[in-house]
């Protein structure tokens, strides 16, 4: 199961259902509380899904973002999950978060903490602009997705209003 998180500009959200659902086939598109956010699950491997997308012409999908778990948005769960991905790593990276709806975390330091707990755990060296591996967490309310995104596994299209 692919979990993935992606992005559209406010309205077109029923685009990109209809886009995901020709590009993946079999997808599961949930919505969130934030407009233009949405959550996909698929069981194409993550590879597939993200070679598949990366070949169709999308109108509407802006990121794509997979992530590998989903844990309660409190920094001891999201540390958890992010030493458990981390060990994963081979090459440098970067942290990069991203809150909604959660007063409690902040973004930067989110980027920060985990990012010297990674290097403390696992002596790894930090790219902050070209980095092998991304570590993120989308903050979503009370839960956090948390995902290990290889260079080419985080996709950016350019949309048109």
């Amino acid at each position: 199961m692919t979990v993935l998180l992606v992005t559209s500009p406010q309205g077109r959200e029923g685009d990109v259902i209809l886009e995901l659902e020709w590009a993946l086939e079999k997808v599961k598109v949930k919505g969130t509380d934030w407009k233009g956010v949405l959550l996909a699950e698929t069981s194409l491997p993550k590879e597939g899904a993200l070679k598949r997308l990366k070949k169709f012409e999308t109108q509407a999908i802006q990121r794509v973002v997979p992530l590998d778990e989903f844990v309660p948005a409190r920094w001891e769960e999201i540390e958890a999950a992010v030493l458990r991905l981390a060990k994963g790593i081979d090459g440098t990276f970067a942290v990069r978060a991203r809150v909604r709806g959660n007063k409690t975390l902040k973004e930067r330091e989110l980027e920060v903490k985990l990012g010297s707990l990674i290097v403390e755990s696992y002596d790894l060296e930090v790219n902050l602009s070209d980095p092998d591996y991304t570590v993120v967490v989308e903050v979503l309310g009370k839960r956090a997705g948390v995902g290990l995104v290889g260079r080419d596994e985080s996709l950016r299209f350019e949309v048109k209003d």
